[in-house]
């Protein structure tokens, strides 16, 4: 097996062996410590930028199929793990982790101590790392990582977001949040919903729809003016990549949109809220990713179990004159929801859509969906 090493910015490397795609990436390193949903997390268009561990040591057990992508096929720099499960026993496998990251040219690396490089990520925060198979000289690695760029104020989204508005029509129902999310009114025109694409997840789209929404997908440069021109009861703002204020163009289009129809924001959707509120941002330091974060509902005092994938932050006092906090992560206090005092515009930090990750949280679409019929009268 071929040798592949990690260098990360402070001088820490750790060697390991390749699976995937030989070759060299250059990346923001970062952790996940979901158990599940490998396959949801490397076609996530919000790890664009991001080599990723994976805290749990076995991955590739139950393969990789074409149902579960989030989008059109991976999106990480780079995927780092204990072990590699190359002989996966599952029905619905169509084919293992190993052939589908070298299909898609996506670089592993196996055989690390995972809990001593998440370790080392949790005390002096994420950065930078440069993956190999193709170099193993600490000198000339840590050279050609100096001169990669970062990820604060860069625009990621540019490189995820559709390049033409487009309606999703995938007929396939979400496997989570049956029964619990509200029936749509089958006598009533269909709810339309225009979805900025920032790197949205498709498991997303699929509950709008499966609640009946018509969702029209447009590019993340959309302006406000075109938008309303759609003529939409609600408007979605994504999950995407990086620092929000990387894209300064979509938080002005935002800011236009603020009180004219409802609004609800996931995860970098909220960021760009807040930003469009005149709040500011911040960097994490690990950053929150796992399926297990715990979040407090202020407004029911009801604790959610949460999926979450994010490196930044509304600063909440920066918005406090404008928005109400309306959940909290439990492990940090830093902000997990938010909502404008007059308007009908809200968000959330953490991920409802539920793939992977519990259904603790998908009620949030129901609200939304009544915020719309509100709106509509």
């Amino acid at each position: 097996m071929e040798k592949a090493v990690i260098l990360l910015e402070d001088g820490r490397h750790f060697i390991g062996t390749s699976f995937g795609a030989p070759g060299e990436r250059t990346g923001e390193l970062v952790f996940n410590t979901s158990m599940t949903g490998y396959q949801e997390i490397l076609t996530d268009p919000s790890y664009k930028g991001q080599v990723v561990c994976m805290t749990y040591p076995l991955i590739g057990n139950y393969g990789v199929n074409g149902e579960d992508l989030e989008s059109e096929g991976p999106q990480v720099e780079g995927f780092v793990v204990k072990e590699c499960c190359r002989r996966p026993s599952n029905w619905r496998a169509a084919m293992p982790l190993d052939a589908y990251l070298r299909e898609n040219g996506v670089m592993g690396i196996e055989g690390v101590d995972t809990r001593a490089l998440t370790l080392h990520i949790r005390s002096r925060g994420a950065m930078q790392c440069i993956i190999s198979t193709e170099d193993t000289d600490l000198a000339s690695l840590k050279d050609r990582l100096e001169r990669a760029p970062g990820i604060v104020g860069v625009d990621l989204v540019r490189e995820v977001t559709c390049g033409e508005p487009y309606r999703w029509a995938d007929p396939a129902v979400p496997p989570m949040g049956r029964g619990i999310m509200p029936e749509a009114d089958r006598g009533e025109r269909p709810l339309r919903v225009v979805a900025y694409d920032c790197g949205i997840k498709r498991n997303i789209l699929r509950i709008l729809t499966a609640l009946g929404c018509e969702v029209m997908v447009v590019p993340a440069s959309t302006r406000a003016n075109k938008v309303l021109e759609m003529g939409p009861d609600g408007i979605f703002l994504s999950n995407g990549p990086g620092d929000p204020e990387g894209v300064p163009y979509l938080i002005e289009e935002v800011r236009k949109l603020l009180g004219v129809k409802p609004i609800f924001g996931i995860c970098l959707g909220q960021q760009i809220l807040g930003l469009a509120l005149g709040g500011r941002t911040y960097k994490l330091k690990f950053g929150h990713r796992g399926a297990n974060q715990p979040v407090k509902d202020l407004r029911s005092g009801r604790i959610l179990i949460t999926a979450q994938n994010h490196g930044f932050c509304v600063d909440v006092r920066t918005i406090e004159d404008v928005a109400e906090p309306t959940m909290i992560n439990l492990n940090d206090q830093t902000l997990e929801g938010l909502r404008h005092r007059v308007f009908s515009a809200y968000s959330v930090q953490f991920h409802p859509e539920d793939s992977p990750g519990p259904h603790d949280a998908v009620y949030l679409f129901g609200d939304f969906i009544k915020a719309m019929r509100a709106r509509r009268g």
